[in-house]
């Protein structure tokens, strides 16, 4: 399961929902700001003015497009016409795009290059962004003529598309408190304010701790294990953070894990791990846990404000869930099946250890290094030898033959377009010789870059008021090579193309609003084209163009591909516990949180874990203090368990792929016209089921996993 990040701030992503923004034109300006705000013009369908971009012009375009926005609204709101589609939901759709364009690059930088210049920039607008979207979701004039619209949309002529959009701005707006007193609203609006600022200070700590600490090894016999591409990349990295003549592993997920894995040297692995998993939980000016225990108060507190028992339950009201029964439900099936499985990965583990007479008992920091060890007795598979053919450069010409063999898109290089670092590079993106946006990619880790892979949406795709292709990126944390191509692991090569899913969901949007397109879905129902992406990298014909050895340039050989194939379900356990883990421990926090009382998240990630029985050999995915998911805003607290909801989605339909053929054209245009295309103009359990013809079946999943 991979960290994915939408372009909307954390601070307003919840507030402001649907309304998307994708652009207005304004008179030419000599303001420095205006370069951010303006339409996004030029070549190629226009684009971001990356080269005009500082923390100073990037306030001022806030501060520019916030004016401009309410002056759209109190328009909207204070006509005297009767409400109607077009003067109310359609002029929604085309206000504040001008502060669309400068959130756009706001959210960027925050992710990508948020130094203290930014980070200084995040703390103060944070809060201000939060009570901006509250001003305008608490307008009582602009909430009445919604619900207006709303509450006449059987009869007013409406297309379906039309009739999603009315009802999406009126759940988006209800519960968001549109409906709540003056007294309410303020207690609101104050509860938003400081949860966004909780939310940029986490986050912050999150980074300050990821760049703070390192694993410095200073002797060449201390690299034991470790292949000579890790070792280029480590000397690399020590000469960056100026040590040159050593090596250093970063405290990010691109650095630890291969470490992990490899390192011959299990008190360098202990050393390695604890600094990992205790990132935000060091009793320092950066620890997490008391930012943590006040965000789930104040969640509680809007929770019971809007009228629901709980976060858990206010957030899974508006995914495919419904309840967080339901979610629960389906995380406890998986947990036995996937425990089991678990327990007996590591008594494998165990077994190996003391054959070899090294006198240890596995413990968490051992669980990599003697799992692959597993894997090469079990499968006579080395993943070094496998990673000698992945390529990063080659891995992503293997997306883009993907997406052209399946949706007929093409990826050209282009040069010469602004970026905010020398590591991006830009393609445009076209279908039967029209241009179908551009996508940009940033593969690199560097100080100042969250950590993990995500996609961006820069600009939605609309036929509203004009023909507007989508800009979407995608981002990673890939460690350079001191020399010649970077290489990756398999994991890394899945994750890319998980991540180049969802820039495909923007890609292929095709509805005519703003407010329903790309990857503006139920969010337990986004992770589904993101998921379904990563089957197809393990597939023979794709693999014999794309699998190249680094060194000799053949293609991966059917011998060790078959290797490859009959080991995909091995460590299932304990990918599904580590992930479970994370999952369960969300719900059952947001769950059992309360609107007067504290809770001590690693207190409650203890006896939480007991409860469940993850065995002390593993730790999950994201402990508290790092869970960035749901601590550094809304986007997926109470929420982590819908990469397992959308991969219960991914079974089911990857079967229908398997049956009639993965390449299979007619498969494919089907899932483009039915999934990706539709956006959220058609309402996901729906979407699904014209594609697979009913409901999903959720055993698939169980299938997909080797757990039935």
């Amino acid at each position: 399961m991979q960290r994915r990040v939408f372009l909307q701030s954390v601070a307003t992503a919840a507030v402001l929902g649907s309304l998307r923004f994708p652009g207005l034109a304004l008179a030419a300006g000599s303001d420095p700001e205006d370069k951010l705000i303006e339409v996004w013009t030029g070549e190629h369908g226009g684009y971001p003015a990356f080269d005009q971009v500082n923390p100073t012009s990037i306030k001022a375009a806030l501060e520019k497009g916030m004016e401009l926005s309410r002056a759209e609204i109190a328009e909207i709101a204070g006509t005297a016409e009767t409400p109607t589609f077009a003067n109310t939901i359609a002029a929604l759709e085309d206000s504040g795009r001008a502060l669309d364009r400068a959130q756009r690059f706001f959210d960027i930088f925050t992710s990508t290059m948020n130094d203290q210049a930014m980070q200084d920039l995040q703390t103060e607008m944070s809060p201000i962004l939060s009570a901006f979207g509250d001003d305008i979701i608490q307008n009582a004039r602009l909430f009445a003529r919604i619900k207006a619209v709303h509450d006449g949309r059987a009869t007013a002529g409406l297309s379906p598309e039309q009739v999603r959009l009315v009802e999406n701005y009126y759940q988006d707006f209800t519960r968001q408190g549109a409906a709540l007193d003056d007294a309410d609203q303020a207690t609101l609006k104050d509860l938003n304010q400081k949860l966004a600022s909780l939310y940029t200070r986490f986050s912050q700590n999150e980074l300050a701790d990821e760049e703070s600490y390192r694993l410095t090894i200073e002797t060449e016999a201390d690299l034991e294990g470790l292949p000579e591409s890790q070792r280029e990349a480590a000397a690399a990295a020590a000469e960056a953070h100026g040590a040159k003549g050593k090596w250093v592993f970063t405290n990010t997920r691109s650095s630890m894990e291969p470490f992990l894995t490899y390192s011959a040297r299990r008190d360098l692995r202990e050393k390695g791990w604890r600094m990992w998993i205790m990132r935000g939980d060091n009793g320092t000016a950066t620890d997490n846990k008391a930012v943590i225990s006040e965000i789930l108060q104040l969640r509680t507190q809007r929770a019971r404000l809007l009228g629901f028992e709980t976060h858990a339950h206010w957030t899974v009201e508006n995914n495919m869930a419904k309840t967080p029964q339901a979610a629960m439900d389906l995380m406890m099936k998986l947990w036995g099946p996937a425990l089991r499985r678990a327990q007996k990965e590591i008594a494998d583990m165990q077994a190996i250890a003391d054959q070899a007479g090294d006198g240890i008992t596995i413990e968490a920091w051992d669980h990599r290094f003697y799992s692959e060890k597993v894997r090469k007795a079990t499968y006579d598979l080395d993943q070094n030898e496998v990673k000698s053919y992945l390529q990063l450069d080659k891995v992503r010409e293997g997306m883009f033959w993907a997406a052209e063999r399946l949706y007929g898109l093409r990826f050209a290089k282009l040069d010469g377009l602004p970026v905010y670092h020398e590591d991006v590079s830009v393609y445009e993106v076209t279908r039967d010789g029209k241009r179908a946006g551009l996508w940009y990619f940033d593969p690199y880790a560097r100080a100042g870059k969250s950590s993990g892979a995500w996609m961006n949406e820069y600009r939605t795709q609309e036929r509203f008021q004009a023909d507007v292709t989508p800009i979407v990126s995608n981002n990673a944390n890939f460690v350079k090579s001191g020399s010649g191509p970077v290489l990756i692991s398999w994991d890394d090569a899945v994750t890319m193309f998980h991540e180049f899913g969802h820039a495909l969901h923007g890609l292929n949007s095709n509805v005519t609003y703003p407010g329903v397109a790309g990857t503006s879905v139920k969010r337990d129902f986004v992770e589904f084209p993101s998921q379904i992406n990563e089957h197809w990298f393990p597939t023979p014909e794709l693999l014999n163009r794309f699998a190249l050895h680094v060194d000799t340039g053949r293609p991966i050989p059917a011998e060790l591909l078959a290797k490859v194939h009959k080991s995909l379900k091995f460590n299932q356990g304990f990918g599904t516990v580590e992930f479970l883990a994370s999952a369960i421990y969300d719900m059952r926090i947001h769950l059992a949180a309360t609107p007067d009382g504290t809770i001590d998240p690693g207190a409650f990630e203890k006896s939480c874990m007991a409860e469940i029985g993850l065995p002390r050999e593993i730790v999950m995915r994201h402990r508290p203090t790092q869970f960035g998911h749901i601590f550094s805003g809304d986007g997926y607290s109470a929420g982590y368990y819908v990469y397992l909801w959308a991969d219960a989605l991914t079974a089911d339909a990857w079967e229908l792929f398997e049956q009639r053929g993965v390449w299979d054209p007619a498969t494919a245009k089907a899932f483009h016209d039915d999934i990706l295309s539709v956006g959220n103009a058609v309402a996901p359990d729906e979407a699904f089921r014209r594609f697979r013809g009913r409901d999903v079946d959720t055993e698939a999943l169980m299938r997909l996993r080797g757990f039935a």
